[in-house]
């Protein structure tokens, strides 16, 4: 599962702020939010910049042009008049690197003390949304959806302080950052990351808004069960174990996977299928989910009390309701960017990623229409010896589990993982077998506490030092099954991530990576690793062919999924008054289209499968999918660049980089750039030797 982080959170809200004030309530469409209004002239900004540069020399000269220009842009009638804004650049223009390099450590002090302990407060307060501790009440939520921090970029545009920053710390774009930031020192970089912090503006009360819609749909996420021991087929029979039960998508798919090669597993999985299909098609019957008080056919989609036939409503399109809302949410504030940021789609690629989100629809789809996955697919069908069915899309037996089952891992890491908190004592050890040393083991694992999760799990990082980060995955009673044991794993690569990026890092503003795909990476290289940490060593000569196979196959799964995510948030820009069964509408059709491109042919000829729309990120991590699918490209790149070296040592030499741009952190970490190639070549060597 992939990592809440926190960082890309607070940039996507800090890095991106919002523009100018509000006119009325944008939410109830009662007043239309106003446009950027220039409060500073040309004239003005050119009689600033002249005054400027005689005071302190053309040696300041451009960084005078751009710091005057970038605050001016963010300037408004309520910060002052034109003369006011004059006074303010002459006196707080910094020209000395002495005092200039001391701000900026103040800043960042400052700003660590304060994102911190805003992180902790929203960490604590989510507590009761976020841990399996009782039921949920609706004070709860109410505390869990504030954003306690809303106000902050507002109090400090007020006094002067993003201002200061602005005037001094100037925004680069991206392309600027691709362009020079190949020969910026690490402070350059640094001041750079500052500059990232205030380029627009927004009122409190839309960023408000959207916390509360994010946390309602978390909520409803984390508590999509389907009680699998309550599933029956045509002939009134269940497959599944009693007390079973699958949250959804994450342990629906999971248990899909589990199932291959087991008695009737085939069965299993058209069963999860038809479940799938439901949710998607919202027909899942409402009082089915998250409860076992009915048995349900989901081929035919009848609940049944004590053998007699019972009429339930189908769940209301909440599903999609939740994503509408998010979209409204996250609109109501394009009118408060520039235009190179006003749409949540450019904000998320070209800002928050760096990457531009055409560049990445092109690399995926180069990618899922590579004949490397034809050929892959054609493997797997003479594996499995019939034709492929949809749910296949997530076959991983080129995954190595040494031939024990299951149940055999989960008893394992049931005796293994009683709670949550024995978990949390093994980390050291761990830390000491995947190569780390002893004082680095430990001190990872006291930066890390260990809980039992509502929702699948996450990772939640620290935004301070003096803070630990929380690792989180589903704990029953009986224990840790072999599924939340993977995930647990999985998370607690996202976690070393977060410490490292954050306490090994030379500046406080270069603190994580990237962006989600590189933790993403460093998680799924965390994961496969699962059962060597259990004592469980694979000895298969083929290994590395096999991994490669499971990565094009992975990334091929997740880049359709992605696809999905991005052309819904495009249709709905596209349809911005549509209601929500136009949207639900609209993203099945989406999912047909984009299934009946680029895998009904590898898939058989199959047509109209909706199955790219089942993951629930969709729900309540707008746009997060792409972090998987480039994560599958810098894992395998990652990975090849770690066979011959210090695993531990390498982590930490490559994490404790930090936020440079996507293609400059890979070259220093691994030597190349983000490419599919490797895995597409890599892919062909492998089918050579694996039949």
């Amino acid at each position: 599962m992939k990592k809440i982080a926190i960082l890309v959170t607070i940039l996507l809200f800090l890095l991106l702020i919002w523009q100018c004030g509000n006119n009325g309530d944008t939410m109830t469409g009662q007043k239309q939010p106003m446009k950027k209004a220039a409060a500073v002239d040309k004239a003005v900004i050119s009689k600033v910049t002249d005054a400027l540069i005689k005071k302190h020399g053309d040696e300041n000269a451009e960084r005078i042009k751009r710091g005057v220009r970038h605050a001016a842009g963010l300037w408004r009638q309520s910060d002052g008049s034109s003369e006011a804004f004059e006074t303010f650049c002459l006196d707080h223009f910094i020209a000395a690197e002495e005092e200039r390099e001391l701000v900026f450590k103040k800043l960042s002090r400052n700003f660590e003390v304060i994102l911190g302990h805003f992180n902790k407060i929203e960490l604590d307060l989510k507590a009761p949304l976020h841990l399996d501790a009782g039921e949920i009440h609706p004070i709860d939520q109410i505390f869990g959806g504030c954003d306690v921090g809303s106000h902050l970029d507002e109090d400090f545009y007020r006094n002067k302080i993003a201002f200061i920053v602005a005037l001094n710390f100037p925004y680069y774009s991206l392309d600027e950052k691709k362009k020079l930031g190949r020969d910026w020192s690490r402070k350059e970089w640094a001041y750079a990351r500052l500059g990232d912090f205030y380029i627009s503006r927004v009122p409190a009360e839309l960023k408000q808004k959207y916390s509360e819609v994010n946390s309602n749909a978390r909520v409803y996420i984390s508590q999509y069960n389907i009680y699998a021991g309550k599933l029956v087929n045509d002939k009134g029979e269940k497959l599944f174990p009693k007390d079973l039960i699958l949250l959804s998508h994450w342990n629906l798919r999971d248990e899909l996977i589990a199932n291959y090669g087991t008695a009737r597993g085939m069965e299993k999985q058209r069963m999860i299928y038809e479940v799938m299909k439901r949710i998607i098609s919202q027909e899942i019957p409402q009082q089915v989910i998250n409860s076992n008080q009915w048995d349900w056919n989901p081929y035919q989609n009848k609940v049944f009390k004590d053998g007699e036939v019972v009429e339930l409503k189908p769940e209301p399109n909440t599903r999609y309701q939740h994503i509408l809302n998010s979209f409204r949410a996250l609109k109501a504030a394009d009118a408060y960017y520039p235009p190179s940021m006003d749409t949540f789609i450019k904000r998320k690629f070209a800002g928050e990623m760096e990457i531009p989100q055409p560049e990445v629809e092109a690399l995926f789809i180069k990618f899922i229409s590579s004949p490397q996955v034809k050929k892959t697919a054609q493997l797997i069908r003479s594996r499995l010896k019939r034709d492929l069915e949809p749910f296949d899309i997530w076959y991983d037996g080129f995954t190595a589990r040494s031939g024990i089952s299951e149940e055999k891992l989960n008893a394992i890491t049931r005796k293994k993982y009683p709670t949550a908190k024995a978990l949390e004592t093994d980390l050291t050890n761990i830390l000491l077998k995947l190569g780390f040393s002893r004082e680095k083991a430990d001190f990872l694992a006291s930066k890390i506490v260990v809980e039992a999760a509502r929702g699948s799990g996450h990772a939640w990082g620290p935004e301070m030092k003096a803070e630990k980060a929380h690792l989180r995955t589903r704990v029953p009673t009986d224990g840790m099954n072999y599924k939340g044991y993977v995930i647990a794993v999985h998370e607690f690569g996202h976690n070393v991530e977060q410490i490292v990026s954050l306490n090994d890092v030379d500046y406080y503003m270069m603190q994580g990576v990237p962006n989600t795909a590189f933790t993403e990476a460093l998680a799924y290289i965390f994961q496969k690793q699962n059962l060597d940490l259990l004592g469980i060593k694979e000895t298969n000569p083929d290994k590395d062919y096999l991994k490669a196979l499971e990565t094009c196959w992975n990334a091929y799964e997740i880049m359709g999924v992605s696809l999905l995510d991005m052309r819904t948030w495009k249709w709905m820009y596209e349809h911005p008054e549509a209601n929500v069964q136009q949207l639900k509408e609209a993203v099945i059709r989406i999912a047909k289209d984009i299934w009946n491109n680029y895998y009904a042919d590898v898939f058989g000829g199959v047509k109209d499968q909706p199955i790219l729309a089942v993951y629930s990120h969709m729900i309540h991590y707008p746009l997060y999918l792409t972090g998987y699918a480039y994560g599958e490209l810098i894992k395998f790149q990652i990975e090849q660049h770690l066979e011959s070296k210090d695993f531990a040592a390498e982590v930490e030499r490559m994490f404790s980089a930090g936020r440079l741009t996507p293609n400059l952190w890979m070259k220093n970490a691994a030597g190349k750039e983000i490419a599919i190639e490797p895995i597409l070549q890599a892919t062909d060597e492998a089918l050579k030797h694996i039949k």
